[in-house]
């Protein structure tokens, strides 16, 4: 009996404590990582309602406060508050984008007007307003440092843009925009994915002349996993459909497949039609609301770039640089192309990349998947991790004690160079159904300094859709996917390093404008013999990538440079358009075909729009921001020339760029800190220098970046 008491005590001791949601209170596991293990689906809804009750809670007490308001009772306060539901976001939202399925895109249609009506509710607040006026117009009353400045300024800001000097009618008008939005946006990344995963093209032995062996491998597989054995089964994930779109000899598979990937979410059960112009014009509706006379005018207030005019101005100046370029380029490869065929070839969408790499084959014999045997991934997490050490002197071990969210997932702790503890890192690096398409950074926790002054170190995440390993293969890399390894860990580099006191300033939270300047910058590293030598290994034999085929990526580094450069400029100039409009628009397709006219490769195909997949600027944080992936272009090849000046590993170099750069978040105006690393402004030269772009204009950035102003 007694051993059956005992028996029931501890079964029922097990239940309550399964009861506990774990999302209810800090981490106890090591380093306060995430416990995935012991969520459920089931926990996220409850602790997001409890998260919000209890940041409203905090946001009241701040308001009751009957001292006199100074930056430490109002806007530290304010920084701090809310953390117990910031801890229940940095799990959610990256899983949703990593590992989703109909529940959890469910529970975020659920919780997104919660937390929409939540964030309303706060930065509509008349008495917490207030009081953050009351602070900022007293400002130079108070002793701040430059972080206290700016994150004074940036909460001022923050409540100003989203409608604190709002009265009466528009203040409810603002909140129900702001609802909307937050709903339509989610729809929009749901709607991306969830068509994305419908596709599956069946083709057989004989649709696949041209193929890498690897491909064919992974489609057999992917095939057999179904029990389709004998057949191949393609979809459009993004590594697939650039290898078919590069090595498939049938130019009307070729077609199919693009006419597929680019017609995505244009008709049908998800399409984004309408969705993507209710977001444009809601956009349009609060700017307007807030006194601005387009989304884009409110939007870049808090940017280097500052107003759409110098927008246009970078993203023009380019058009004008490379333009030509791209034309001598088309020139040569319809040459290229007739000359294979015995026939006039007119170079068409599913054409450019079938047939410029052919032509670069033949010009620099160079054939990436030749390169693949060279780039295994450990080898590269080893290169690119390896690459952190030379630079920065930091280490990563990986960690199996530390809780992962899926298989594929792997767990390192970081170290700096006198070995204290920096953070961790998970990789995770396949395709599968539950993650959306691209790669992108991430992070489970940020980095802050708590009351006591304890430097609370971050948790970051890199997710990308790398070509898997096979049943005789590991997975092979091909240069652009290191190239992509490089950009992700670099946004990494920005939030393990970070060293600020507030987390909303800390990492990657700068202007969106700079935020691709640690990221790109990383991206220079694969055309250096240096860098490479290190680990690009064959994973058969072990030999060190030949000198030749080192010369190869160099040389051919440039070919195509005008192809993709107004490749982004046309996704700038669409995102700009749909984020100056005055007025809602009624055709999409021919809205976005008029935009990128200027930069337009090709005559449009029926069927087709980038618009309704464009996940950046309609589903995430991009919105009248997709130029500044060009903007930061001009500054990483900036940066980058002085590491060739002085070595591509200069301690000195890499100490500045460290301290000044990385470790800063967004402190202090980036131009501030940028001139501080550099010592000058930042010209285009280097950009055009590095694509081999004949311009011998000395023009700066399309403005004098100005000094950080209040």
């Amino acid at each position: 009996m007694k051993k059956l008491l005992t028996t029931v005590l501890a079964l029922s001791i097990a239940l309550m404590g399964k009861a506990e949601n774990p999302l209810f209170s800090e981490f106890s596991t090591l380093h306060s990582t995430v416990p995935f293990n012991e969520i459920s689906i089931g926990d996220y809804e409850p602790a997001i309602d409890r998260g919000i009750k209890m940041a409203l809670e905090q946001v009241e007490a701040i308001c009751n406060n009957r001292a006199v308001p100074d930056f430490d009772n109002t806007i530290v306060a304010l920084e701090n508050s809310g953390k117990e539901l910031d801890r229940v976001l940095n799990v959610f939202y990256p899983l949703v984008s990593a590992l989703s399925d109909d529940q959890m895109m469910e529970l975020t249609m659920r919780v997104t007007p919660k937390l929409s009506d939540y964030a309303t509710t706060v930065s509509l607040n008349p008495r917490l307003w207030a009081k953050i006026k009351q602070v900022y117009d007293n400002r130079d009353k108070f002793n701040l440092d430059a972080e206290d400045q700016m994150l004074l300024k940036r909460t001022y800001d923050s409540f100003v843009n989203s409608g604190a000097l709002l009265e009466g009618e528009d203040r409810e008008t603002y909140r129900r925009l702001s609802a909307e939005l937050s709903e339509l946006s989610t729809l929009f990344g749901q709607n991306v994915l969830k068509e994305l995963n419908t596709y599956e093209i069946w083709l057989t032995a004989d649709d696949l002349a041209g193929l890498p062996e690897g491909v064919v491998e992974a489609a057999a597989l992917a095939a057999k996993d179904k029990g389709r054995d004998g057949e191949y089964l393609f979809t459009l994930a993004q590594p697939t459909y650039m290898a078919f779109m590069k090595y498939s000899t049938r130019r009307d598979l070729r077609e199919k497949m693009y006419r597929l990937y680019s017609g995505r979410n244009l008709k049908g059960e998800y399409s984004n039609v309408d969705v993507l112009k209710q977001i444009a014009d809601k956009r349009r509706l609060i700017a307007n609301l807030l006194g601005f006379a387009t989304y884009a005018d409110y939007s870049l207030q808090n940017t280097m770039a500052e107003k759409p005019a110098n927008v246009y101005k970078l993203l023009d100046e380019l058009r004008d640089a490379y333009v030509p370029a791209q034309k001598a380029e088309f020139k040569e490869i319809a040459g290229f192309a007739s000359g294979l065929e015995g026939t006039p070839v007119t170079i068409m969408p599913w054409d450019y990349s079938y047939y410029s790499n052919k032509l670069k084959n033949a010009k620099y014999d160079y054939d990436e998947e030749a390169l693949r045997p060279y780039f295994e991934l450990n080898n590269v997490i080893q290169g690119v991790f390896g690459l952190a050490t030379k630079l920065y002197g930091l280490t990563f071990v990986e960690n199996k004690d530390i809780q992962i969210y899926h298989p594929d997932v792997k767990a390192f702790e970081v170290k700096d160079k006198d070995g204290s503890y920096l953070g961790v890192i998970y990789t995770d690096f396949f395709p599968r159904d539950s993650k959306r398409p691209g790669a992108w950074m991430t992070e489970f926790k940020p980095q802050w300094i708590t009351d006591d002054g304890e430097n609370s170190r971050p948790h970051v995440s890199i997710v990308m859709n790398f070509t898997k390993p096979t049943e005789s293969k590991p997975s092979l890399l091909t240069p652009y996917e290191v190239e992509t390894f490089l950009h992700e860990f670099g946004h990494a580099l920005h939030g393990l390093l970070a060293d600020t006191k507030y987390a909303s300033l800390s990492g990657t939270n700068v202007y969106r404008d700079f935020v691709e300047l640690p990221s790109q910058f990383n991206e220079n590293y694969l055309t250096q013999k240096e860098f490479l030598d290190g680990f690009a290994r064959h994973y058969q034999t072990g030999e060190a990538i030949p000198q030749n085929l080192v010369d190869k990526i160099v040389t051919s580094s440039q070919f195509g440079a005008a192809y993709q450069c107004l490749r982004q400029l046309n996704f700038g100039y669409v995102d700009m358009a749909w984020h100056t409009i005055t007025e809602p628009v009624d055709d999409a397709v021919e809205f976005e075909n008029k935009a990128g006219k200027s930069v337009a490769m090709f005559d449009p195909i029926d069927g087709t729009a980038v618009s309704p997949q464009f996940s950046h600027i309609f589903g995430g944080g991009y919105a009248a921001g997709y130029y500044s992936y060009k903007w930061a272009e001009v500054l990483d090849a900036d940066a980058f020339a002085k590491f060739l000046e002085n070595g591509i590993f200069d301690e000195k170099s890499a100490n500045e760029f460290r301290t000044n750069i990385l470790m800063k978040g967004g402190t202090e105006h980036p131009a501030e800190l940028y001139r501080r690393f550099r010592g000058q402004d930042p010209t285009i030269d280097a950009l055009l220098q590095r694509d081999g772009i004949n311009n011998p204009a000395k023009a700066k950035l399309p403005q004098d970046i100005p000094a950080h102003k209040d």
